[in-house]
């Protein structure tokens, strides 16, 4: 079976539904398997460590989790046109990984959320695209074939999905924006399927 590992953080739960479309796609692929998994936040001062495990949603991702993976879907929410600390905290402990070319030659996509329309979500996009390039991944877009791309009013991007939050305190993705999070994840995992094969 060939994984895909989405992984991401989220605060508010628009980047968590993301990517719950992202593995929708992944999952419509004959032989692959979505692997989904968050990252814990990160603070200056730390008070109360964070549980090893979270109390709810999906489990916290390991080092071991993108080493097994076929492929990697990852998403942050923006801040100030860039993916958040606690993700950037993760990926920076990766050298490891980089060293041996653990995730070289894997695809890779990346998707994110903004409180604001014009709130930086393709440069935030290019920034997490940017240490997977490092890692010698396969980044994968969504092209201008996808007919959703064209038509949404919200979020996406060929750079990857996304989503415009606004003030909604309760996530509500757009229908385009849902059909190329999922469209996403398909991508990813059909170039996956057959790197593997």
């Amino acid at each position: 079976m060939t994984e895909i590992l989405v992984l991401f953080y989220s605060r508010k739960g628009a980047t968590a539904e993301l990517a719950r479309q992202v593995c929708r796609g992944v999952e419509s692929v004959a032989g692959a398997r979505a692997r989904l998994r968050t990252v814990p936040a990160v603070a200056t001062v730390v008070e109360d460590p964070q549980p090893a495990v979270p109390a709810e949603g999906p489990p916290y991702a390991t080092h071991e989790d993108l080493r097994e993976c076929h492929g990697l879907v990852m998403g942050s929410p923006t801040r100030f046109g860039n993916m958040a600390a606690p993700l950037k905290f993760f990926l920076d402990g990766t050298s490891a990984l980089w060293v041996s070319g653990a995730l070289a030659g894997k695809p890779a996509g990346v998707f994110t959320s903004t409180q604001t329309l014009h709130g930086g979500q393709e440069t935030t996009l290019l920034s997490m695209m940017l240490p997977l390039l490092h890692h010698g991944m396969v980044i994968v877009g969504l092209p201008y074939t996808d007919v959703a791309l064209s038509k949404t009013r919200a979020g996406g991007s060929p750079y990857g999905a996304s989503h415009f939050a606004g003030d909604d305190t309760q996530p509500r993705l757009t229908e385009e924006e849902r059909v190329l999070a999922v469209h996403l994840g398909r991508r990813v995992a059909e170039l996956a399927v057959k790197l593997a094969t």
